[in-house]
């Protein structure tokens, strides 16, 4: 009997050892497999690899802390290569962060790109309508009825009187023609006298009184203001003397100068705005009238010159004026802000926003600037979106891992960062490990 019993216990204790045994294995091939070393990315969030400084991306810690400058110290963590295949340079962002640096992004696109170019210019006569009063006899100024520049005369004001003695010579020829009553001679005198530019009225009542005049009279030929007043009473002047000039102020001509990059924007036409500093507050409009064809190798400027109408007179040679040039531009420019190229001494880039945290720095060439836009001429497409703000941080961390053309290449016992694929260095030159210093 008792051995009856001792057979019974035994086959309980081995049926519960198995009973063990069959479920600790069957709960070993339910288990997953997981790698040596990693934590259940379920239930463990990701560590950063460093934390770096907002201004400073080669000042590194490896826990949490300030900056030199009392920022907080960003968090870095190991890009999740399957969430961008946008190949090297590519980082990934925690969205927090992201919101923290107040990241900002703008799509490039194609539109017209209205430039404006700012410059200077000076008032200046229109000198279509400018004349130069020269004399044609040699002889003395015996009165001068313009005393300065800038006085008004009309049409038909006298300006000066000259004795000249060819001019006297002249006059008896034609007094001596008339009195021996000889046409050819007569015709001869007349012919001299108005290549003197003797007046018709003068030479009428010399013939009609026979009497020589020592001193002649000039009048102005037209309307305007006196310019270019060389002369005073008792000069004595001879031809190509300039004694004068005579402009009009109901149309001014204004001369500015734009760069050598600009002046293939600017033609005939192209509207003007311009304002002064004697009229605050008030602006004109006109349009560029001419382009001069040379440029000036000192300055390295191309010379413009715009028209303005002037029928209040308000508008003075030589004024300084404050230019607004507006070239029309064309409609298919590929554009985005301005303020998103990072401008180097060598290479002009953008931070691409990728999706999803992720951003990459790539170069780009450009074309005209204004205030807000630029032109994209090679390495954006239209609808890629580009980031507008805090650029800085995210194009120095993108670019050290790029493809990018480094200052110094790495050796083969140089490890790279595993969170960027590159070697850091710190304020010193030398390499440091991805966590910190």
């Amino acid at each position: 009997m008792k051995s009856q019993y001792k057979t019974t216990g035994a086959l309980l204790v081995g049926a519960a050892l198995g009973a063990v045994i069959t479920l600790g294995v069957y709960s070993l091939w339910l288990q997953p497999t997981r790698e040596p070393g990693r934590e259940d990315v379920g239930n463990a969030e990701p560590k950063p690899l460093y934390w770096v400084a907002p201004m400073d991306p080669d000042y590194r810690r490896d826990q949490p802390g300030k900056s030199p400058m009392g920022m907080d110290l960003i968090p870095v963590y190991e890009t999740d290569s399957a969430g961008s295949d946008a190949g090297p340079g590519t980082i990934s962002i925690d969205p927090d962060v992201v919101n923290n640096l107040g990241v900002r992004t703008a799509t490039a696109e194609r539109k017209a790109l209205d430039s404006e170019i700012r410059t200077v210019g000076y008032v200046q006569y229109d000198e279509d309508l400018l004349i130069h009063i020269h004399p044609r006899v040699e002889g003395w100024i015996e009165k001068l009825y313009v005393k300065t520049a800038g006085d008004p005369v009309e049409q038909g004001q006298p300006l000066y009187e000259i004795y000249s003695p060819e001019l006297v010579n002249a006059q008896e020829e034609l007094v001596f023609a008339v009195e021996r009553n000889n046409g050819r001679l007569i015709r001869a005198a007349e012919q001299r006298l108005k290549s003197l530019q003797l007046p018709d009225k003068e030479i009428k009542q010399l013939k009609q009184t026979g009497k020589v005049q020592q001193t002649i009279t000039w009048f102005s030929p037209k309307s305007g203001v006196i310019d270019n007043l060389n002369i005073r009473e008792g000069f004595f002047v001879k031809p190509g003397t300039t004694l004068m000039s005579i402009g009009t102020l109901d149309r001014v001509w204004v001369e500015a100068e734009v760069f050598e990059r600009q002046a293939s924007q600017v033609s005939a036409g192209t509207p003007v705005t311009m304002s002064l500093d004697f009229l605050p507050g008030e602006t004109r409009q006109g349009k560029v009238d001419y382009v001069y064809p040379a440029l000036d190798p000192k300055t390295r400027t191309v010379k413009v010159r715009l028209e303005f109408d002037n029928q209040s007179g308000e508008l003075k040679p030589h004024m300084f004026a404050e230019v607004v040039i507006r070239p029309k531009g064309r409609g298919d420019t590929l554009v985005i802000p301005r303020e998103a190229v990072i401008r180097t001494g060598t290479s002009e880039r953008v931070v691409l926003a990728l999706g999803d945290g992720h951003f990459k720095s790539v170069e780009v060439k450009t074309g005209r600037f204004t205030e807000q836009s630029a032109e994209i001429l090679a390495g954006l497409e239209v609808g890629e979106r580009v980031v507008t703000s805090a650029q800085f941080l995210l194009d120095s961390e993108s670019s050290k891992s790029s493809d990018f053309k480094r200052m110094n290449h790495g050796t083969k016992d140089e490890k790279p960062d595993p969170a960027t694929g590159h070697e850091h260095m710190d304020h010193g030159g030398h390499h440091m490990q991805g966590k910190g210093q």
